[in-house]
């Protein structure tokens, strides 16, 4: 074995280290914003969903109803009440603040892009009363693209949704359409709730559910329970168009015929899925039907999970402003700086060795 002790002075060392340190900061700190594709289509998706917010806001104040600057810090009016007759089920006061965020709507957006979806295209969707804040993504996103939906709706909501007996999802939705803000509206109106049956909602609420149906004229689905509720909704998605000539399905929420039972908790991400998931686990459901058939599965749950992974705020304050978030700029490596520092490293390593290779030179002339 050949070992030659290095005559390298601890000042090389130490200047090649200073400098290398150097640019690695340099090149962490002064990171460049890139703007991501179709961003003028996300800001306008955004904005239309702060206008919808802003409706579902004026209507609630001019029918003096109360808006709670605790629960509801964003003033939205989007988010309801800890519990009522018509409540289904519990829910998490986080995820619904965080829900109120404009920019979801320019995700949606995203999501479908990535997707594949067209100008002209149609999507079947199920919304949930749960997240009406999201609904209204949902319907920015498609507003925005041009596209075609085919919707059904639930009635009921969890804790802090759409809950307020005399303001439920359908109303927002008919607010929404006679403002002309959306040209969008349900197919079809289920219970919701427990084996999508309402089942749990006092006599009550069962019947300011049927009154809210009755009001706004809304075609409810007829079956008594969960596998006849299932066959229903495909039946009337395939009424308008075969099954698998729909683009995207996107689903709001954690309703069960569009989901399934909690087996069926982990079949599909929060957000795209581009592939199913090989499972045998839980009820057959909505989401899988369409993903057997190679549809593009949109997932809008686990509401904080979504915020945290693009950049959304969690539970905001205030309403967040247009354009925050991964989608629409990210924080990249400037290359050109990267390339400079690592030029300056070679040239540093190129002068100290060749500055060793003269003194070797010299040495050995003058033995």
């Amino acid at each position: 074995m050949y070992w030659k002790s290095s005559n390298k002075s601890v000042l090389y060392y130490l200047v090649l280290a200073v400098f290398s340190l150097f640019g690695m900061y340099l090149v962490e700190h002064f990171l460049s914003e890139k703007i991501q594709p179709n961003y003028s289509e996300k800001t306008e998706a955004a904005k239309l969903t702060a206008k919808a917010f802003e409706t579902i806001r004026y209507y609630k104040e001019s029918k003096n109803k109360k808006i709670d600057p605790v629960f509801d810090p964003s003033s939205s009016g989007l988010i309801g009440e800890f519990f009522t007759s018509v409540t289904s089920n519990l829910g998490l006061l986080r995820a619904k603040q965080t829900s109120i965020n404009p920019n979801f709507g320019a995700l949606v957006l995203e999501y479908l892009i990535q997707a594949g979806v067209d100008k002209g295209d149609t999507v079947a969707v199920s919304l949930s009363g749960s997240f009406p804040a999201l609904n209204i993504a949902v319907y920015s996103a498609a507003k925005t693209l041009g596209l075609k939906l085919v919707v059904i709706s639930s009635l009921t909501s969890s804790q802090w949704g759409a809950n307020d007996p005399e303001f439920l999802w359908p109303d927002m939705e008919k607010e929404l359409f006679t403002r002309g803000i959306f040209s969008y509206t349900s197919l079809a109106y289920s219970w919701g709730g427990i084996e999508d049956q309402a089942f749990g909602i006092p006599k009550e609420g069962s019947k300011i559910l049927q009154n809210s149906a009755s009001k706004n004229s809304l075609p409810m689905l007829h079956s008594k329970n969960y596998s006849e509720s299932l066959e229903e909704r495909m039946n009337l998605y395939s009424s308008v168009i075969p099954l698998s000539e729909y683009k995207a399905y996107i689903n709001v929420g954690g309703g069960t015929v569009s989901v399934g039972t909690k087996k069926n908790a982990g079949e599909f991400s929060p957000g795209l899925n581009l592939k199913h998931p090989v499972t045998h686990d839980g009820r057959d459901s909505v989401m899988r039907r369409f993903a057997n058939l190679g549809i593009p599965i949109i997932h809008l749950v686990r509401v904080e999970e979504l915020a945290a992974q693009n950049g959304f705020t969690i539970q905001p304050k205030k309403l967040p402003e247009i354009g925050e978030g991964k989608i629409f700029k990210r924080s990249e490596y400037d290359l050109r700086l990267a390339a400079a520092v690592l030029v300056g490293i070679l040239a540093l390593l190129y002068v100290f060795f060749k500055r060793d290779h003269f003194i070797e030179e010299d040495r050995d002339e003058s033995l």
